[in-house]
């Protein structure tokens, strides 16, 4: 009999098995996915910061298994999913893979069973669209035959310090004593769990966590914009503000929003106010500024191959860091893919660099880059472009190299603080 059962095998579900198999739990990994299936029984990884012998380890000890056969879940004492909830095409929430994994496990549950979502969405989902989904699979009650439980995911991929472990995990049950086997779970595997009254609290537990990064990086956004009309440096400012030990933390600009859920997470609270009549004013103008980032790249970069009789059209760009953030293999609405389209249907050829993405891999958003490769690391095809835009800052990214390779250096990263080269280098 497996402790439990993760359904959805990525950045999120198998961390979060490998913690519950450390801490010698039965752990079973379902997927649709064969190729990520495979590579866990044999003790393979396909996320740049999760070690294969962390997998193997545990596949071999017999503490983890992995398999696309949904069934399995009648083997289980709980089952957690941890599945896509990406945004439409119309920028409303895409919940789908919630309902259709529900859908799938429900005709296998067993009575007594705990089942809990992790996968971020907006208040409600888990007590009324997954529950019914559940109930009409199963032909049992949710809180009567069958607990049911939410507890947002909480992973801070390229962390070092981010560690499953002692992360607080933050649980909400549909009912008193579907909390209380919610953390009887979760405590197998985490330090601390931390209660709430309700699924639709834990739910709105991680909107609030996510609107208020959105809304302090659109912030520091939109300063960056105003600072640079006064010729101010925005990362300057922001360091020595962060000297003060109280009352500020630092955020910091970008080209634009990535991952999995500063982009999408607010928009789901924004969705689902509208049912109450009421409007997330700042969210939507956090949305606003965010998204305009690239818009604003692309121009810096037309400008600054204007001031050297250069037109957009017809220039070689190379974009270096593809994934969302520094130092993972995450590209989950990356930004990069909104200024590699932008600057390709402006006219301009354009490449990428990214130690962690050699090459595209298939995804929904961006089928058409699926297969295109990272350029190699040297001289001669650096210097063949001309302009170099730094997205992200991988920190194995020999910068000085970079920029005294470049022709031009735009910098959104404030990578190239205090590197000394001829090389012109505008911060965008």
């Amino acid at each position: 009999m497996n402790d439990l059962a993760i359904v959805g095998l990525g950045y999120v579900g198998l961390p979060l098995g490998l913690q519950f198999a450390k801490n010698d739990c039965q752990v079973l990994g379902l997927d649709i996915d064969a190729a990520k299936v495979d590579a866990i029984n044999a003790g393979k990884s396909y996320i740049h910061h999760i070690s294969a012998d962390s997998i193997a380890d545990q596949v071999n000890a017999g503490r983890l298994k992995a398999s696309t056969d949904f069934s399995l879940v009648s083997e289980s004492r709980a089952v957690v999913i941890c599945v896509p909830s990406p945004l439409n095409k119309n920028r409303e929430p895409d919940i789908s893979y919630i309902l259709e994994t529900g859908a799938a496990i429900a005709p296998y549950l067993k009575p007594g069973i705990l089942v809990v979502l992790e996968s971020t969405t907006y208040p409600g989902t888990t007590d009324e669209d997954l529950r019914k989904v559940l109930e009409e699979g199963s032909g049992m009650t949710a809180g009567k035959d069958f607990h049911l439980a939410f507890s947002p995911e909480r992973e801070d991929p390229g962390n070092p310090d981010s560690k499953v472990a002692t992360i607080p995990k933050v649980v909400g049950g549909l009912t008193p004593a579907c909390l209380e086997k919610a953390i009887e779970l979760y405590s197998r595997a985490v330090q601390r769990v931390v209660p709430v009254s309700s699924c639709r609290a834990a739910e709105a537990t991680k909107l609030l966590e996510n609107i208020f990064r959105s809304i302090n990086i659109a912030l520091v956004n939109e300063l960056k914009v105003v600072y640079e009309a006064m010729g101010i440096d925005v990362w300057e400012v922001i360091e020595a503000a962060k000297t003060k030990p109280f009352g500020y933390m630092p955020f910091y600009p970008g080209p634009g929003l990535g991952g999995h859920c500063i982009p999408i997470d607010p928009f789901y609270l924004t969705w689902k106010a509208r049912e109450y009549g009421q409007a997330t004013r700042f969210i939507e103008l956090a949305g606003e500024i965010n998204t305009s980032m690239p818009t604003y790249v692309v121009h810096k970069v037309a400008e600054t191959l204007n001031s050297v009789r250069k037109p957009l059209n017809g220039s070689k760009v190379l974009l270096v860091g593809l994934s969302y953030k520094a130092n993972v293999d995450d590209d989950r609405e990356s930004p990069g893919y909104i200024l590699l389209e932008m600057l390709k249907n402006a006219g301009a050829e354009v490449a990428f660099y990214d130690p962690y993405i050699p090459v595209i891999r298939p995804s929904r958003e961006h089928a058409h880059w699926a297969g295109t490769k990272s350029i190699e690391w040297d001289q001669t095809t650096v210097e063949g472009f001309d302009l170099t835009l730094i997205a992200t800052a991988h920190a194995n990214v020999d910068y000085q190299q970079l920029c005294d390779w470049s022709q031009l250096v735009i910098d959104t990263r404030n990578a190239t603080h205090g590197i000394a080269t001829d090389t012109r280098i505008v911060k965008a």
